[in-house]
């Protein structure tokens, strides 16, 4: 068995502030380094071999602030696991998506299609699929740390698990398992020590 600890990065203004980032490439902001460095006390008796993360700031800078702290070798950076794009929305509120783009707002609401410029949700969850499927190729001692985004793994998460996944919060963990049968994946948080 292959286990990976996918995890959301920390936080950004953008998140502070509720506006969706997409492919806008923001970094972190204080609150989300700390996070960083929580998720590392959090998995320092999981045995972490290896640090994979998206190519956006957010999620590198995460990886990195992990692999330090875990005396891990810099991350490994897979294109693949980055956000998915959300089109006219990147950089709104969802506030301001339904004020400035109301039948787009509607239509993604109700999930019958993408705003103008934005990734549909097949090609993204195919995507985060091929990463996954590349990572269990490639990875011969477990267990990895994957840190990605809230909007692709929720739609990654969904469609393995065939249950609604609520948002995504920063700093939010799943385990990953692969084995003969494919991939299973559980919230994640790590086991109370007397």
């Amino acid at each position: 068995m292959t286990r990976f600890f996918l995890a959301r990065h920390g936080e950004t203004d953008w998140n502070a502030r509720g506006k969706l980032q997409g492919h806008t490439d923001i970094p972190l902001n204080e609150s989300g380094q700390a996070q960083a460095r929580a998720l590392a006390a959090r998995l320092l008796r999981e045995n972490v071999k290896a640090v994979v993360t998206s190519d956006l700031s957010r999620a590198r800078e995460t990886g990195a602030i992990i692999a330090s702290e875990l005396s891990l070798p810099a991350p490994h950076v897979d294109l693949e696991l980055r956000e998915r794009c959300f089109g006219v929305f990147e950089g709104l509120t969802r506030a301001e998506c339904a004020e400035q783009h109301p039948d787009a707002w509607r239509a993604w609401l109700e999930q019958t299609s993408p705003p103008e410029g934005a990734e549909a949700v097949d090609l993204a969850v195919r995507r985060m699929t091929r990463a996954f499927e590349r990572l269990v190729q490639r990875t011969t001692d477990t267990p990895s740390l994957v840190v990605s985004h809230g909007g692709v793994m929720r739609l990654w998460l969904l469609d393995l698990l065939g249950v609604t996944v609520p948002l995504i919060a920063n700093g939010t963990v799943y385990a990953v398992d692969h084995d003969e049968h494919g991939f299973r994946a559980v919230r994640w948080e790590p086991p109370t020590h007397a």
